[in-house]
């Protein structure tokens, strides 16, 4: 019936669709059984949509021998943070139910694509763009882009990361790359692939110590170049490391390409959070959703004693974040292993995933793919 299930029995099984939908399959089973299954999992609600994840269309499979009902979800991303609850929420959907004595979850992921808006160009084979900013050097923009980059991709999401601080490019020495790596190559500049991630910086085309003197449109221009001329391939997420400051590199980005949105990194000073919300006013005047910001060297713990030292203050930009109205998104403590990975070229989520940092910026790099704009 219209907006309903169709069911239909055959001798090989039974399979049911949902309008609109991918097929669900199923061996031959009771119909009492499946017709418990289907309301069970209906229950089910996407814990941001508070919508059943049936008539979302994440589930997408549904098999059922004897005693073992083996489910595959789709989600809208291979790093969704609310992974575990949906998992909790379905095994206790199903718990005690006749034929269900061993359930088994397959996870896929269906990235979805922003969409550009007037004036702006897709990047080809990219369907999301995440942009790292600040107004300020120096509070570890580019070691917070590196590293969602590369958490994205231990994930299975496919990566891209662009340099685009044209004139202070620091990725290829974040990535053990050597500088000018590409500087003789004909086939000019093309991502380099570490960690899962497919890098691209103006830094492997400069040799190491060269500086880039270039104006405003010069700058303008490269942005483009980057974000156009490079063959990045099929992306999932493509991460923009911006240079500090409301220059020219971050205008270019919002106005050439649609940008899902933009992670604001400040340290705990307030001098450095006044400047993170000139960048959070200048990404809403540029149209461009801010999913939130991150608290970079919030704390110190001595490795010695445990004790905690607030070296540069504490919670000034998760304050600033309530009082603008947008996402907290997470907390970085300062630890040695984070300033060892960058300079050894080895971000900390892939040299010391178990570190306080690692774990802090898995939480943030998650919780920025469920932000609106580029996730459902």
């Amino acid at each position: 019936r219209p907006g309903g299930i169709r069911a239909r029995e055959t001798l090989r099984g039974a399979w049911y669709s949902l309008p609109g939908r991918h097929l669900l399959s199923m061996t031959p089973v009771s119909t009492a059984n499946r017709d418990e299954i289907l309301a069970a999992l209906d229950g089910v609600q996407d814990p941001e949509l508070h919508a059943s994840i049936v008539r979302l269309g994440m589930i997408k499979d549904i098999a059922v021998e004897e005693n073992r009902v083996a489910i595959t979800v789709e989600l809208t991303t291979p790093a969704c943070p609310l992974k575990e609850t949906i998992e909790a929420d379905i095994r206790a959907a199903l718990a005690g139910m006749a034929g269900t004595d061993e359930v088994v979850l397959t996870w896929g992921a269906n990235v979805r694509s922003s969409n550009p808006k007037e004036g702006q160009k897709a990047v080809e084979g990219v369907r999301n763009i995440i942009a790292v900013a600040s107004n300020k050097g120096g509070v570890g923009k580019s070691t917070l882009a590196s590293n969602i980059a590369v958490a994205l991709a231990k994930t299975g999401a496919s990566v891209g990361l662009v340099d685009a601080d044209i004139t202070g490019p620091n990725l290829p020495t974040m990535f053990g790359l050597p500088q000018g790596l590409q500087a003789g190559s004909s086939e000019g500049l093309r991502p380099v692939e570490r960690y899962g991630v497919k890098v691209v910086s103006i830094g492997f085309l400069l040799p190491k110590g060269t500086p880039v003197v270039w104006r405003g449109p010069m700058i303008g221009s490269a942005v483009r170049q980057l974000l156009h001329d490079v063959p990045w391939g099929d992306l999932d997420y493509l991460i923009i490391d911006l240079p500090p400051g409301t220059s020219d590199a971050a205008m270019s980005m919002a106005q050439e390409a649609p940008i899902a949105g933009v992670v604001i990194v400040s340290s705990p000073q307030d001098v450095s959070v006044e400047d993170a919300m000139k960048a959070v006013a200048m990404f809403e005047k540029l149209d461009v959703p801010v999913f939130g910001m991150v608290e970079n060297f919030s704390y110190f713990v001595a490795p010695d004693t445990g004790t905690r030292y607030d070296i540069f203050g504490h919670g000034g930009a998760a304050k600033a974040a309530d009082e603008l109205g947008i996402d907290f998104l997470g907390e970085i403590p300062i630890e040695p292993a984070v300033r060892e990975g960058a300079d050894r070229g080895i971000p900390v989520v892939y040299g010391a995933p178990d570190s306080e940092s690692a774990k802090a910026i898995d939480r943030i790099a998650k919780r920025s793919t469920r932000r609106r704009g580029h996730n459902r």
